[in-house]
């Protein structure tokens, strides 16, 4: 059979072609990779080693069903597996009722597919022990999942870990339907003398009124802690001062305070899980990462009461005093559906946070996107941060919020107020002053928010250094920056309602390159501030800065060039 040239041709040419494809996919799928593009030197996160042994909480008397106390059974098991050196206790499908997990070094909790771990509503079950709630020392009640001072812990599978926080937590009328409101009024409790707000009990609700947020400062001794006991909700899980922690897979849900508190963990890594809470959950935050030293926050989602993804490191004294900042951290590919901030540093942040390398992250509905917040008597120093590749939609506040009069309300709350009643008189700087430095922020997109970016320091430290850059923003507002140094936008494409769409108030070294904005007035940019000196606007596009551009009276000649 006589082979016909140009058909051996075609077949030579599509071999060529498909040895060429499969080497051009070869190489565009490259393994992911946590660490590319961080902007900071720092070590790989190590994991948790844990040995080949396995135990099952069923061969310890857990009974299914969520109707009989297993909490000797996980203890058991927890203490079986210990004795061979650690590794994995299983959880197998079912509903398992516990009191409080305490850990141990070496430790695997496999919760499989269909494990539902319930912790007992019983408050009686969780004594109080000294701790740290809020960046304070204090004591609260022992969290549901307990440890201190250990090595190589991991949380595994896909099961669920439930707090059972709707008996801990107060709740606020105007955060739920009426028939929510009624169920908890007939589920017993106390209301306030307004009638707006339901509490688990009359302890709770008197002992909430002397409370810096929701820690006692004025109670000093176990004995007068123990009177109030009902108040003091712990987070879900506690772990501290510990290296080499895992969680990878498992829900954590329906805390009675924080959902996941790391604090002091060297070598930290969750990834793969989902966090949520009621979105009317009190500080119902989602994961509260506090001086922690390498950790990585990936393929994660938040759906929470609060703040989802936290940075911090202590609050005022306390946490000047532990002296243990948070950093090297990298959070990617995260998802968050509703809290108050997205990705969140503070506002306890005493002890510093440093090397914070965020990307790919998306916030739908977040009360606002990234949220930096802080006040005097923090203290802390907050730098280099590099945020990048952020998508939100819906943001009903401020889509990037510095704030350093923060006062413990979200700021939807705190607009629903009136905003904050800020006096712009400057203080002595001293080991109390907070200061943020050294942010990058770009590759930004805000579909819809009430205000893209809210810049706001002290008159006595200003934020410092801040580059905001290829940013497309939807919003009603645009931006205000006040009592800033060093801050410089560019390509920034703007949609804003508001006919004034930048509001400048004593501000140094800014500038505007590469700016457009569908503002015609003009006062679209407005500088106040006798305070103001080197405000550069660089007209782009058509766009003539000095035509839209309002300067006050208490202005320096010459502050702004055009």
């Amino acid at each position: 059979m006589k082979t016909n040239p140009i058909n051996l041709f075609r077949i030579a040419l599509a071999i060529v072609i498909t040895s060429f494809s499969q080497s051009s996919i070869a190489q565009n799928s490259k393994p992911y990779d946590t660490y590319a593009n961080i902007e900071f030197k720092m070590a790989k996160v190590k994991e948790p080693v844990i040995p080949k042994n396995s135990v099952n909480i069923k061969d310890f008397g857990a009974i299914n069903g969520g109707y009989i106390l297993n909490t000797k059974a996980f203890a058991d098991a927890i203490d079986a597996i210990s004795k061979k050196g650690g590794g994995k206790v299983i959880i197998p499908p079912g509903i398992w009722l516990t009191g409080p997990i305490i850990l141990k070094s070496n430790l695997e909790l496999h919760a499989e597919t269909g494990a539902l771990i319930k912790f007992s509503p019983d408050k009686s079950l969780y004594p109080i022990i000294e701790t740290s709630f809020e960046g304070l020392n204090t004591w609260r009640c022992i969290s549901p999942i307990y440890g201190k001072n250990l090595e190589n812990i991991a949380f595994t599978g896909n099961g669920v870990w439930d707090g059972s926080g709707e008996v801990w937590r107060q709740v606020k009328k105007s955060k739920l339907t009426d028939s929510q409101w009624k169920k908890f009024v007939a589920s017993g409790g106390v209301l306030n003398d307004k009638k707006d707000s339901w509490y688990p009990s009359e302890v709770f609700m008197n002992a909430s009124k002397g409370a810096d947020q929701n820690v006692r400062p004025d109670l000093k001794t176990k004995e007068e802690f123990e009177k109030i006991h009902d108040f003091l909700r712990p987070v879900l899980v506690s772990i501290q001062n510990s290296k080499r922690v895992l969680f990878d897979g498992p829900v954590f849900q329906n805390s009675p305070a924080w959902n996941i508190h790391p604090l002091m963990v060297e070598d930290l890594i969750v990834r793969n899980i989902t966090v949520r809470n009621p979105w009317y959950s009190q500080n119902g935050d989602g994961l509260d990462v506090e001086s922690c030293k390498n950790v990585i926050i990936e393929n994660s989602s938040f759906d929470v009461g609060d703040d989802a993804i936290c940075i911090k490191s202590g609050k005022d004294k306390d946490g000047r005093d532990r002296g243990v900042p948070c950093e090297n951290i990298i959070v990617k590919n995260n998802i968050v559906y509703h809290g108050h901030g997205g990705v969140t540093v503070g506002s306890e942040m005493s002890g510093g946070v440093k090397n914070l390398h965020v990307s790919n992250c998306t916030f739908m509905g977040t009360d606002v996107g990234l949220r930096f917040k802080s006040n005097r008597g923090r203290g802390g120093v907050v730098e280099n941060i590099f945020i990048s590749d952020i998508f939100m939609t819906d943001i009903p506040s401020q889509a990037i919020s510095f704030n350093l009069y923060y006062g413990g309300k979200s700021i939807a709350e705190t607009l629903e107020e009136g905003g904050d009643k800020i006096i712009n008189k400057a203080m002595p700087v001293t080991i109390e002053t907070p200061q943020f430095k050294n942010i990058s922020i770009k590759n930004v997109t805000i579909k819809g928010a009430q205000q893209a970016v809210f810049l706001q320091g002290l008159p006595e430290m200003n934020l410092e250094n801040i580059e905001i850059s290829n940013l497309i923003a939807t919003a009603e507002k645009g931006f205000s920056i006040i009592d800033a140094k060093g801050i410089k936008i560019s390509n920034a494409k703007l949609d804003i309602a508001a006919s004034n769409v930048f509001e400048i108030y004593n501000a140094k070294d800014l500038s505007l390159k590469n700016v457009e904005f569908n503002s015609t007035s003009a006062k679209a940019i407005s500088v106040n501030g006798e305070a103001s000196q080197n405000i550069e606007f660089v007209s782009s596009n058509g766009l003539n800065f000095s035509k839209r551009t309002t300067i006050g009276e208490t202005v320096p000649k010459g502050a702004v060039k055009f």
